[in-house]
């Protein structure tokens, strides 16, 4: 796929698609390029029928993704109307973030912080190592925090923690992280890698349009009511019976073997 950055890298591995952030120097702090980047990535990545499992991480091991940005902000984002302009930019990496129906994961290193929490929310799953920070200090620069990702927040952890959170603008460790929810488990970072390409591994070995209809249905329940598209998860579900992969499934049931699914 063309990039017009070097700070996001994609690679494609076992059919797992990799998304990389790749600003060590500023712990990965996600600038603009950045994040038309990860909508390019994400786009690639959903149209490619190798890539099962999708995963970020962040290059090197000070950091996922600190934040963004800051040293743009007075550039691209130092008024109302350059917040605008580069909240679409952002929008579009974040549509992605959403729409992307594969199993998305999230590997998670050192700091994770503003932007970069908000991102690894956006994941289904979630893995941390015992260093990693947590943080969203919005409180602490005076911006204002956008609706989707305190939806997102408090939909992980509860009103009253999301309020902790925001309110005190206080960094909390892996352990805390856990507790709450905000992770789903924690590697040893030695073994990080290896744990969670197994986990996806194991993810991208079941069938894909079963596990497309249960994330599409999961996403659903989180929608108010009288948003739902119960019509569009019926139909899902559906696919699944009549799917040569529910065949698969059952003869490699009976003649006990492992299924060859191809998401069809």
């Amino acid at each position: 796929m063309q990039l017009n950055t070097t700070k996001m890298l994609a690679d494609v591995e076992d059919g797992i698609g990799w998304v990389t952030f790749n600003n060590p120097e500023r712990r990965n702090a996600i600038s603009l390029e950045m994040w038309e980047g990860l909508a390019t990535i994400l786009e690639a990545f959903q149209a490619d029928d190798a890539v099962r499992v999708v995963v970020m991480q962040g290059a090197g091991d000070k950091a996922f993704v600190s934040g963004a940005d800051i040293s743009e902000f007075d550039s691209k984002r130092g008024s109302a109307e350059q917040k605008e302009s580069y909240a679409q930019v952002a929008a579009a990496a974040n549509r992605w973030l959403v729409k992307l129906d594969k199993p998305l994961l999230a590997m998670i290193q050192g700091f994770c912080i503003g932007g970069g929490l908000a991102t690894a929310l956006s994941a289904d799953i979630r893995f941390a190592t015992p260093d990693s920070t947590f943080g969203i200090p919005a409180a602490k620069l005076g911006l204002g925090y956008e609706y989707e990702g305190l939806k997102r927040l408090t939909g992980l952890v509860g009103p009253s923690r999301a309020k902790d959170i925001m309110f005190s603008a206080r960094f909390m460790d892996a352990e805390e992280a856990l507790q709450m929810g905000l992770v789903n488990r924690i590697c040893n970072r030695n073994s990080i890698r290896a744990e969670v390409s197994e986990y996806a591994q194991l993810v991208g070995s079941n069938a894909p349009l079963t596990i497309k209809a249960a994330k599409a249905a999961i996403n659903e329940v989180m929608k108010a009511p009288d948003r739902r598209e119960l019509g569009r998860i019926g139909a899902m579900i559906d696919e699944c019976f009549d799917s040569a992969d529910y065949r698969e499934g059952r003869l490699a049931f009976r003649e006990k073997r492992k299924p060859k699914f191809r998401g069809k």
